[in-house]
């Protein structure tokens, strides 16, 4: 008996690291539209995997957004970038959604977050009501679908979280309805030497792998000769029904000889290790040619969450004169398959493709802190900036110094610091750190200056110098003029730009009294509406101060008349 019931406590034990059951029938879509998916959960997006899945809204803005179930907000965040407008509601059992890139909230929210907004005098504010404060109910309209934010078209950003662990689930797992009959698209594959003796097809270096498609749909690659610890990658991608979208995979499985040696899935994962992505996919190739190869073998520093099995770290030890039948699995979250078969023949060839190392003074070890002195620039790495040790390339040229390429991963930021002593009191303000890009355009890095330093945290190799900025940022009207009638206007559009550091920070009054201003970094404009404050006066002057991130500052005044 006692035996039996170990047995059963170990199978209810390991039965929780299966899939979770997710209510299907508690909640309804945020949109009473087809939904149609422009981006789903788990993509990989740049250092992060998609917490949600993109809902298309007919490329438009303003149509209504739902609450799933009955609830009530917990937070209200606007802000520039991000999710931009975004609204969150908790529920009773245990979930909180989420709806991101908004275009305006429901009346009565909107009513309580301007409210913080005009007592805060800022367009971007982050507020938690109380459970209950604001409540809504399922079905009620809560927002309107937008465009605000990092977003590069209207549509709904939703997502279902844990309200307890804050991890975000796949919404698809709560019975969102998705039509799909797609198989997904494989595009790439990729062979990887991963031993110090390893060769796959006479490279020691990755290479790619040739392979058709076959009369029952499954792919077939040619036979690959290699020797030594070797593993697998590749590129794909997903389309449901009625979208061109390339959206993300929902699950990966790779076997060999019919063992399972790797498999992940996005069913959920924690915010904490999603910028781990950059372990999961091939870095150095995505610095090279923005590809994203996923690979199906952990290498160091991976500490994902989303593997269900893994094997020998899904690596495949060749050894001469043995066949292996690898396959691949790709599907979407409705079942639909693509499989490759990967023959593989244990041979010891001749090299041709030699592994490309270069190799400089300085050795970074992943585990320790590295500091560096360029002259120009000190650079200080924390232990575990990178996920593995490798030779950095670092090189100065006056003000100006390189950071190795976009080829490595940083997984935590760092500090670069500039020696400012020979600038004047006056130079300094007008300087501030920035990154230049491919094309050398510099782009600012947020600078912390103290006494002769100037300092950034970052996370992005590259090439960093001083620049300066003594131009103010522009201030032109859109669509009003001097001195005219605005009886029918509803709202006030002015243009404001900056040719280098970039806006920091704006304020506007009319009459004195500060109002609101929404700006949208995407398109250099700050919009008032009328609706905020009844004017008692006709005659209206409006003033507004625009300063870039090193001080410079403009000041645009215009009168117009409204009654």
């Amino acid at each position: 008996m006692g035996k039996t019931f170990s047995i059963l406590l170990l199978l209810f034990y390991f039965s929780g690291f299966g899939q979770e059951e997710y209510p299907k029938d508690a909640f309804r879509s945020p949109m009473d539209i087809p939904v149609i998916l422009a981006g789903t959960f788990g993509e990989l997006r740049s250092n992060h995997f998609h917490s949600g899945v993109d809902i298309k809204t007919k490329q438009r803005e303003g149509l209504p957004i739902y609450a799933i179930g009955d609830g009530s907000v917990t937070r209200i965040k606007i802000s520039h970038w991000g999710y931009g407008k975004a609204l969150y509601v908790a529920h009773p059992n245990g979930y909180t959604s989420v709806y991101g890139h908004l275009q305006k909230f429901a009346p009565e929210i909107e009513a309580y977050i301007k409210k913080v907004q005009y007592e805060k005098k800022s367009y971007e504010v982050e507020v938690f009501p109380d459970y209950g404060e604001v409540k809504v109910e399922k079905g009620n309209v809560i927002a309107y679908g937008g465009n605000s934010g990092g977003s590069s078209g209207p549509h709904l950003h939703f997502e279902i979280r844990s309200s307890i662990s804050e991890k975000p689930t796949n919404p698809l797992l709560y019975g969102l309805d998705v039509r799909d009959a797609t198989n997904p698209t494989l595009e790439k594959l990729f062979g990887y030497p991963l031993s110090d003796d390893a060769v796959v097809n006479q490279s020691k270096q990755p290479i790619e792998l040739h392979f058709k498609k076959q009369e029952d749909g499954t792919f077939l690659a040619e036979t690959v000769k290699a020797s030594g610890t070797i593993g697998f990658g590749f590129i794909g991608y997903d389309r449901q029904d009625l979208a061109a979208n390339r959206n993300g995979i929902y699950s990966v499985q790779q076997l060999v000889n019919g063992t399972a040696y790797s498999e992940y899935n996005f069913e959920k994962f924690s915010f904490s290790e999603t910028r781990y992505l950059n372990t999961l996919i091939d870095y150095d190739r995505y610095g090279r040619y923005r590809q994203r190869v996923q690979k199906l073998f952990k290498g160091p520093g991976n500490k994902l969450s989303i593997y269900q099995t893994m094997y020998n770290d899904g690596k495949l030890d060749v050894r001469e004169g043995l066949s292996y039948k690898v396959e691949l699995l790709i599907k979407d979250y409705a079942g639909n398959l693509t499989k490759a078969v990967i023959p593989v023949e244990g041979k010891v060839e001749p090299v041709i493709i030699e592994k490309d190392e270069d190799k400089t003074e300085n050795y970074v070890i992943a585990k320790k802190p590295n500091n560096y002195d360029l002259g120009a620039a000190k650079v200080y790495f924390p232990s575990n900036t990178f996920y593995d040790n490798f030779y950095i390339d670092l090189k100065k040229d006056d003000d100006t110094v390189t950071i190795h390429n976009n080829r490595i991963a940083a997984h935590r930021n760092f500090t670069v610091t500039f020696d400012v002593s020979k600038f004047s009191k006056e130079e300094r303000k007008q300087l501030f750190i920035a990154r230049l890009d491919s094309r050398l355009k510099p782009h600012h890095s947020s600078t912390y200056k103290r006494g002769n330093t100037f300092t950034t945290r970052t996370r992005n190799l590259g090439t960093y110098t001083l620049a300066k900025d003594s131009v103010a940022p522009k201030i032109r009207a859109r669509n009003f003029k001097e001195g005219k009638w605005l009886n029918n206007y509803r709202y006030l559009s002015v243009h404001i730009s900056d040719d280098l550091s970039g806006i920091d920070t704006y304020s506007a009054t009319l009459n004195g009294e500060w109002i609101l201003m929404e700006y949208e970094p995407k398109n250099n404009t700050l919009t008032y509406n009328f609706d905020d404050i009844i004017l008692d006066q006709k005659e209206c002057k409006l003033e507004l101060t625009v300063t870039d991130n090193v001080g410079n500052s403009n000041t645009f005044t215009s009168t117009f008349f409204r009654k």
